[in-house]
């Protein structure tokens, strides 16, 4: 029994996403054989990943079938990659690995409640994450989270609140309830640069920024301060929405930010008592959108009355009912989202070693 019978054999395990085997992606860790005990770790790029009990129930099982193998212990371990900031345009923020955008082409179709909830998934998945709330006209993550705070400083920099687990900063906490922030573009500019590199952001895996809703100055601010690792567009299945998203992912790809995927909110309601499902706004909208622009489909997110009722509250669904279809919903399109920012890390160092990219899975 030897390191390289063991590493040979697991190579028939192969990350669906990134579609190369675990031991060229360098995911074997520790690798440990004493007598017919053979014990490793897997590494993988971020602690969402949809399938990680699949891959290790596949690698205990090869290695399990090799001559004089009596045990295997396999440990499944995380460490989410950066997706490379460009040599050209704005540093990389301190404390932050990915920046994350999510925004939607107009108004009203739940970008917010999207934003926040992903944000929990992930962490609940075992990310550290953190969460900004960019839309200064509108400032809604602070009631969502029912989190009511002043931002502290250490002296030097503004402190995060905290809340389920999430770092969150918000221009909420500076008004108060009624009072409207009447800005114009360089004050945005500003604050959101204020946002980034004033505050003390402690080693987040992602950072989500919940943008505000349209094609305006906060978006042009963000790319201007930031490397962001991609973008969430959210829409919901009518025509009306689905046109105001296409603008959103163009406007995205012209500030040279790659779209991560499309998120179909609203997309169907399910009655708890029969149990049937009605497409009230439509059907296929996002994910036939999401083809036709080359950019990947995340997927679907019901009509539930406890997630608006959770968002009232300041107990998102994901935290109030983590074992409903709505929480399962939601971390989903989180592993689907995390997904993608790990095959673009791995894509940037596996060109930046000279080896063959990787193809992105749509």
């Amino acid at each position: 029994m030897t390191a390289e019978t063991v590493l040979d054999a697991l190579k028939g395990v192969v990350d669906p996403d990134l579609r190369r085997d675990i031991v060229s992606l360098g995911f074997v860790k520790n690798l440990v054989i004493d007598g017919g005990t053979v014990a490793f770790d897997i590494e993988l790029t971020t602690p969402a990943c949809p399938v990680k009990d699949l891959m290790k129930a596949q690698a205990e099982d090869l290695v399990r079938a090799l001559p004089g193998v009596s045990a295997v212990n396999v440990t499944m371990t995380a460490q989410v990659r950066s997706v490379s900031a460009p040599t050209t345009g704005p540093a990389a923020l301190p404390g932050v690995k990915n920046v994350i955008a999510v925004g939607a082409g107009k108004g009203g179709v739940g970008k917010t409640t999207v934003a926040v909830n992903l944000a929990l998934a992930l962490s609940k998945a075992g990310s550290r994450v953190g969460i900004l709330d960019g839309d200064i006209y509108g400032p809604n993550v602070p009631i969502m989270l029912g989190l009511q705070a002043q931002l502290e400083s250490d002296g030097q920099k503004i402190r995060p609140a905290e809340r389920y687990g999430l770092q969150v900063v918000s221009i909420g906490f500076m008004t108060k309830d009624e009072a409207p922030v009447i800005w114009r573009g360089p004050m945005l500019h500003s604050a959101i640069r204020q946002f980034f590199h004033d505050v003390a952001w402690r080693d987040l895996d992602y950072l989500i920024i919940d943008m505000p809703p349209g094609t305006g100055d906060v978006a042009l601010s963000l790319a201007q301060t930031v490397p962001v690792a991609g973008a969430i567009v959210v829409t919901t299945p009518q025509q009306v929405s689905l046109a105001d998203s296409r603008r959103a992912i163009r406007m995205y790809e012209k500030l040279n930010i790659p779209a991560l995927g499309v998120v179909e909110n609203m997309s169907y309601y399910e009655c708890p008592q029969c149990h049937h499902t009605a497409n009230i706004f439509g059907h296929g909208g996002g994910e036939q959108m999401a083809e036709q622009m080359g950019v990947p489909f995340l997927g679907r997110l019901p009509i539930y009355e406890p997630i608006r009722v959770g968002s009232d509250v300041g107990i998102p669904v994901v935290i109030a009912e983590p074992q409903s279809g709505a929480a399962e919903a939601f971390a989903k399109v989180a592993s689907q989202m995390a997904a993608q920012v790990s095959m673009r890390a791995i894509k940037a160092e596996m060109e930046n070693k000279g080896k063959i990219p990787l193809t992105p899975v749509r």
